[in-house]
């Protein structure tokens, strides 16, 4: 059977359009939910799926077990089980179906990762290289606004000169859905990003992008997650990467003030929910400070 001819693939492409288009989720999500959704509906292919009727608790399940036994990670199948519940729940609200087949499937547990950050000492190391060149002071610019900010890779990518406000006090970042918020920008970015912008204007240049290459384009993600990994091992730190500054921004700004609604519109979480895996990070602080400075902390008392 022609696979583009399925009867699942115009539906699909319906979803995907509704995701992008009513939703408001970015390129980046809508792509991820197509992966998805194209190794589901490949599965329903050759299983010999070609009704709704067909779409059941089983035939599910076993779509389950087949990721399982092609080495899928069980927070692989637990993406791919998300994008396959959201297609079929959009089935259900328009009367393709009347139950769905994912209402008792348990997605399969992962081991529970707390996000890798620096400790400020760390920050200190990595922000300590003194730039030798245009593209180096790009660099410092980049990751002390990542820092300062809290910004994803992607936003400090698509972040445009205009894009300021209050004197570069404040920064306009158009995050995941397409939602707008604007957060503080810290003295030593905007003196990074002052000093990069002296060299920018030397370049030539018809984009918009803060951030370019030498050849005058806005530099790419690849690009600036290579850069940051290759900066911290000159300077003597394991491999980071930007996410990790977006969560060092994050831990260190709740182990000072604790205020995690704050946080949670500063970093542009939908759902506090998301924000509080921050907390986990704080409270392993607070066991590691306890049991450095408690007199009665330590397993071993030299004398009772």
């Amino acid at each position: 059977m022609n696979e583009e001819k399925y009867f699942l693939c115009r539906l699909i492409n319906d979803y995907l359009d509704f995701l992008e288009n009513i939703k408001g989720l970015s390129k980046n999500t809508t792509s991820s939910y197509q992966r998805d959704l194209k190794k589901f509906s490949k599965f329903l292919q050759v299983s010999g799926i070609n009704s709704f009727n067909s779409l059941t608790e089983e035939i599910c399940s076993a779509w389950i077990a087949d990721l399982f036994q092609h080495n899928v990670s069980p927070r692989s199948i637990q993406r791919h089980i998300s994008s396959a519940k959201g297609l079929v729940n959009y089935f259900k609200k328009n009367g393709l179906i009347i139950d769905s087949p994912f209402d008792l499937i348990n997605s399969p547990k992962s081991p529970s990762h707390l996000p890798s950050v620096l400790s400020p000492e760390e920050v200190s190391q990595l922000l300590n290289f003194k730039p030798k060149n245009v593209q180096e002071k790009r660099d410092l610019a980049i990751i002390e606004l990542i820092y300062s900010s809290g910004l994803r890779v992607s936003e400090a990518v698509n972040t445009n000169l205009n894009d300021f406000e209050d004197n570069k006090n404040f920064l306009r970042v158009l995050g995941k859905g397409s939602k707008t918020r604007l957060v503080p920008v810290g003295r030593y970015a905007q003196n990074a990003i002052n000093d990069w912008i002296v060299e920018r204007e030397k370049l030539v240049t018809n984009d918009d992008a803060l951030f370019v290459n030498l050849r005058g384009n806005r530099i790419s993600t690849r690009s600036v997650q290579e850069r940051i990994k290759n900066i911290a091992i000159v300077q003597g730190l394991p491999p980071v990467n930007p996410h990790m500054l977006r969560h060092s921004f994050a831990t260190h700004l709740l182990e000072s003030s604790g205020d995690l609604r704050s946080i949670q519109e500063l970093l542009g979480h939908s759902s506090l929910s998301t924000t509080q895996i921050y907390t986990r990070l704080d409270y392993q602080h607070l066991i590691k400070v306890y049991e450095k400075s408690h007199p009665r902390a330590h397993k071993q008392n030299v004398s009772d």
